[in-house]
């Protein structure tokens, strides 16, 4: 059973929504294989969702060192040391200076009140981290829906809730603020 962490920095994946972008994934995407960046991690529900349909590895980026602590005992307690990797890394950061990777799918769930999400979508396609066919998705609040659009350039593909959701991939790249 994956454990969230005891902080007020996570805010994880409500089951509906999670359960939700897989569902529309799965019409999208072949998972068996796949290569999986999980920004944000959290628990790391969202990577662990993607491995158990296949995919064959997930990178996860997490900053802060507690929750870090808890997405490694995680990996471990489900036997997940082979199929994954974390990060201690700032997301921007990350985005900004990997330029040797590739992913298939990167999932994004940054705390709602978080803009730097903006910088995030700018550097994965900057450095081509998003592999040609590759879906890219950012799980946002409706309260930052206005500041969303405007950062993104577009609406999101899919509301749930209090939730909305939005998808990059090559052909839709982002024009995120500054461009």
């Amino acid at each position: 059973m994956i454990k969230a962490p005891d902080s007020n920095l996570t805010r994880p994946t409500t089951d509906k929504v999670r359960e939700t972008i897989f569902n529309l994934l799965h019409n999208k995407i072949d998972f068996d294989g796949i290569s999986v960046l999980d920004f944000f991690a959290g628990s790391g529900a969202l990577g662990f969702e993607s491995i158990s349909r296949g995919a064959s590895n997930v990178t996860f980026i997490e900053k802060n060192y507690p929750i870090y602590k808890n997405l490694l005992e995680n990996i471990k307690s489900l036997n997940l040391e082979e199929s994954c990797e974390i990060v201690k890394s700032d997301a921007v950061q990350f985005a900004k200076y990997t330029t040797d990777k590739r992913f298939n799918l990167i999932l994004a769930d940054p705390p709602f009140f978080q803009y730097s999400i903006y910088e995030v979508v700018k550097y994965v396609f900057g450095n081509n981290l998003l592999s040609e066919e590759g879906y890219f998705i950012v799980e946002r609040s409706i309260q930052t829906l206005k500041k969303d659009v405007e950062g993104f350039g577009k609406e999101p593909f899919k509301r749930i809730g209090d939730t909305c959701l939005y998808e990059f991939t090559k052909s839709t790249e982002a024009k995120p603020e500054g461009d």
